[in-house]
């Protein structure tokens, strides 16, 4: 057993394990679980299930009668994305975090039809919070791999609903983005809007912290503190940022539907520059509110949110506990383009210093790290340029961070702020490698003199892996006009060693 761990912590992991042994069983209880043929359903047209990947959402229901909806789900266990230089193993439905969008109509009769890839190494379910059954449809949809189950359930009540898996230990099935949104359209529909799309937010505990690179595992004492590295809408850090921002054009009327996968956290969802002219709260029906600002979204719940967009920019869209927004990536972005109208509002867009990492530099800075990693490997046989490439990455990678963590108070052009903040442009200060280590790593207060002019100020140490403070050095010292170097982790490393 390793020695690291605490009594509690053993007792918590022993505590999961036998919670994962005990849950089949209970699930197992909650219906019938035996395959028993197709069950006799009325004669209705038959229809397949339109399923989009988020953002998009399928068409509205413009047929007045029923159907028979065959949907056909697929689980995947796939290694994608969760941030610059992260991946993880992702468990879905329909390959993708969140699941595919699924839209039905009141009255529909649903033939569900749910497929576990071969190549999964577990078994999965789902529950569909749309469905009036025992486990909402999970006791009846246990698959192993290379396995497919059916069932079949009647959409009762309109609304927008959570689906996720309920397989033991079901907290990491979630926590491993198992979880996706149907919408049961009431039988008269919704209001017309110009555009709909399709977002959900969810946590992810990471063994490694926030922006540690390479394949990271999942963490189960973190899940049970509820300690998330991560916050995220749609699977991952920027994925409604840049190139893959939400787009709307002035005037047309917008509707989000908004769903949070969990495993625990709750949501209070807010568009930055926006009002809800109407709010669909909790994802019903017979609610609606009107002109709100931020609404509460609970952990396996949703909201439908409508509002007209009247003047251009760009509108963010971000958890207002906002430490996850800026920190651990539950941000995202609706570019709106059109005509002024500066009575309405006259200003510029969003400062690029309050969206950090995800703000447009941030995203280029993304784009071009990546370009210059596939060069690496196209490079890989060829000495004399991988050098030079590393440290380019480096530069890039470093940019983000200094974006999130450095800007405010050193400004875009490294001047800092007069008498307040000491520069970073031409900076003698940077000249001693170590010294500047130190000052990022483990803070730095009272008086120094940069470039011969006195400063006393606090800089407090900065959250950084080895990695990102050796990044933002290497990015700070080729910036401005600077030409030192670059950093390595192995110097950060033993700097942060020191006393």
């Amino acid at each position: 057993m390793n020695n690291s761990h605490s009594p509690r912590s053993i007792v918590r992991l022993l505590a999961a394990l036998v919670a994962g042994a005990i849950a089949p069983n209970l699930l197992a209880n909650e219906g019938p679980t035996e395959a028993r043929g197709p069950v006799a359903t009325p004669d209705l047209p038959v229809e397949q299930a339109v399923l989009t990947e988020a953002p998009f959402v399928p068409p509205p229901i413009t047929r007045q009668h029923k159907a028979r909806v065959v949907v056909r789900l697929e689980v995947r266990e796939v290694i994608k994305r969760l941030a610059d230089g992260v991946e993880y193993t992702f468990w879905t439905f329909g390959g993708n975090v969140p699941g595919s969008f699924i839209r039905v109509r009141q009255g529909d009769v649903v033939e569900f039809h749910l497929d576990n890839h071969p190549s999964s190494k577990m078994p999965h379910n789902i529950d569909l919070h749309a469905v009036t059954g025992p486990g909402g449809g999970a006791s009846s949809s246990f698959t192993a791999p290379g396995h497919s189950s059916q069932f079949t359930f009647t959409a009762l009540n309109p609304g927008l609903y959570v689906y996720h898996c309920a397989v033991a230990p079901v907290p990491m099935h979630v926590a491993n983005g198992m979880y996706g949104l149907i919408l049961v359209e009431p039988k008269d529909g919704l209001p017309k809007v110009d555009r709909e799309f399709y977002v959900m937010q969810g946590e992810f505990y990471t063994a490694g912290r926030y922006g540690e690179e390479g394949l990271q595992s999942f963490d189960p004492e973190k899940a049970i503190d509820e300690r998330a590295p991560y916050v995220v809408f749609n699977g991952q850090v920027g994925s409604l940022v840049g190139d893959r921002a939400l787009q709307a054009k002035v005037g047309e009327t917008v509707r989000i539907y908004f769903g949070v996968g969990g495993p625990n956290l709750t949501s209070s969802f807010h568009v930055i520059g926006e009002i809800f002219d109407r709010v669909y709260v909790e994802g019903g029906t017979k609610l609606v509110q009107e002109n709100v600002q931020t609404t509460l979204v609970p952990a396996g719940g949703s909201v439908a949110v409508d509002f007209k967009v009247e003047v251009p920019g760009t509108f963010i869209l971000v958890d207002h506990s906002l430490s996850r927004a800026f920190n651990k990536g539950a941000l995202g972005m609706l570019k709106v383009t059109g005509d002024e109208d500066r009575v309405i509002y006259s200003g510029k867009e969003i400062d690029e210093v309050y969206l950090g990492e995800q703000s447009d530099a941030g995203s280029a800075a993304s784009k071009r790290e990546a370009e210059l990693v596939a060069a690496k490997k196209e490079a890989i046989a060829q000495n004399p340029q991988i050098a030079g490439i590393t440290k380019e990455i480096q530069i890039e990678r470093g940019k983000k961070t200094y974006l999130s963590s450095c800007f405010a108070c050193h400004q875009a052009d490294g001047t800092g702020l007069p008498n307040i903040f000491p520069p970073l442009a031409g900076s003698d200060y940077l000249k001693n490698k170590e010294q500047a280590i130190r000052a990022v790593i483990k803070g730095l207060s009272g008086p120094v003199t940069v470039n011969g002019k006195n400063y006393n100020n606090l800089m407090p140490p900065q959250d950084l892996t080895d990695a990102q403070a050796a990044d933002v050095l290497t990015y700070v010292m080729n910036s401005w006009g600077n030409d030192l170097g670059s950093v390595t982790e192995a110097e950060v490393k033993a700097v942060r060693t020191q006393k």
